[in-house]
């Protein structure tokens, strides 16, 4: 039996991808704009977001490597046997399956579309050394060049239909958001609530767009102490009278992100807390109005702080006050050169996509303890910002159960 390294499975027809083919196209000229601008012959890329932002296909990894290879003409993607046809049809151009057969005919296959001895660009960021070291050995190039920032900058400034896109997942969180205020009641678990809102995203997007492929929308619904972490997975834990609760509703349209975060309280705020929430509610205002083009990150950073520091709050900020949205996830992705921090000095632009989410975090044992955060998605445009975020935020709507 021949035993090949790899192959073409090009099984069925091309199926309808998250934008036509004239938005790959752009996108695959702004990267070979930077291929130009390096002199180099190929880009290999490897993450799952760049492979999905230029090809249109979001590989699921299972311990295998994956990648899409673009030349001055050529944009294939490399996929293991295991996913057969679906490559080939949820991506803009040419596949090639490799075999497990031998080790390393991903390499083998990534080098059948390079060449060897060329100048090749890479995502350093995601190279392993045990893959860096099979990058130099099978592609042996003359020259590589790590072309993630740049790849990263290109991804942050989004064209209009990514901003429809962004815009359908905003009205899915908000759906979602809905759906778990319904379901909070006294006696209810973490696990319950979030099931009501993970259920009603994906159901909503499946009405949004009935020819995607559905998967990694989650919820984290945390509760008392749970609430301290912007990340914390949920629990079973029942829900009590008079608990601070954080909705974070997360729905994947296509690898794009959206998300929806809200404080509540089970119902009734005690006074402690009450001061705490409008003091966040307050700050997340204010950092609303200064999401304006030509203001830095660290601008907007340093000002929230001010804000926080006289009352006497800044000590319980834990992170940054908001970040970019686009092709990324909870476990890929991340436009890190476009989030509200001190060490960021990024100039917000038309076209971006960021949110204010102020949070504060209040130790246990102390008066009002919890953690409280507001979070709402812009659009920066010329002028005034547009919040695409329409689920309430502030105790008038968020005290239930």
């Amino acid at each position: 039996m021949n035993r090949p390294e790899m192959y073409r499975f090009h099984n069925g027809e091309k199926a309808t991808l998250p934008f036509a083919a004239e938005e790959y196209a752009d996108r695959l000229d702004g990267l070979r704009e930077i291929m130009a601008m390096h002199d180099l012959d190929a880009v290999v890329l490897t993450s799952m977001h760049n492979v999905a932002y230029y090809s249109g296909f979001l590989y699921c990894t299972f311990g295998r490597p994956y990648a899409c290879v673009v030349t001055k003409t050529e944009c294939v993607t490399i996929s293991a046997g295991i996913d057969a046809g679906q490559p080939w049809r949820r991506s803009i151009g040419d596949n090639i399956t490799y075999t497990d057969w031998t080790r390393d005919n991903f390499w083998r296959a990534v080098a059948s579309v390079t060449g060897t001895g060329k100048a090749v660009g890479c995502e350093a960021d995601h190279l392993t050394m045990d893959r860096a070291e099979k990058f130099n050995t099978f592609l042996k190039p003359k020259r590589g060049v790590d072309v993630a920032p740049a790849t990263m900058h290109q991804r942050m400034t989004k064209s209009p239909a990514e901003i429809a896109l962004i815009k359908h997942g905003a009205n899915v969180a908000d759906v979602g958001g809905y759906a778990i205020r319904e379901a909070i009641k006294v006696g209810a678990t973490e696990l319950e609530v979030s099931i009501a809102g993970r259920d009603a995203m994906e159901r909503e997007i499946a009405k949004r767009f009935p020819d995607a492929e559905y998967r990694d929308t989650w919820v984290w619904f945390q509760s008392g102490l749970n609430t301290d972490g912007a990340h914390n997975p949920v629990t079973n834990r029942k829900l009590q009278h008079g608990d601070i609760l954080s909705l974070n509703c997360f729905p994947m349209i296509s690898g794009y992100y959206t998300a929806l975060e809200r404080t509540l309280f089970v119902g009734e705020v005690d006074d402690a807390s009450m001061k705490v929430w409008q003091t966040n509610i307050d700050s997340h205002e204010f950092g609303m109005k200064l999401l304006r083009p030509g203001a830095s990150c660290a601008e907007i950073t340093m000002k929230i702080n001010a804000f926080l520091a006289e009352r006497q709050m800044l000590q319980y900020r834990t992170f940054g006050y908001g970040h970019s949205f686009g092709i990324l996830s909870h476990y890929y992705g991340r436009e890190a050169a476009l989030e509200l921090r001190e060490d960021i000095d990024t100039v917000l632009e038309p076209g971006m996509v960021i949110s204010m989410e102020p949070m504060l975090t209040i130790p246990e044992g102390m008066p009002g303890a919890g953690g409280y955060r507001e979070h709402d998605i812009f659009v920066v445009t010329e002028d005034e910002p547009e919040d695409i975020t329409h689920y309430p935020y502030g105790p008038a709507f968020n005290v239930v159960g």
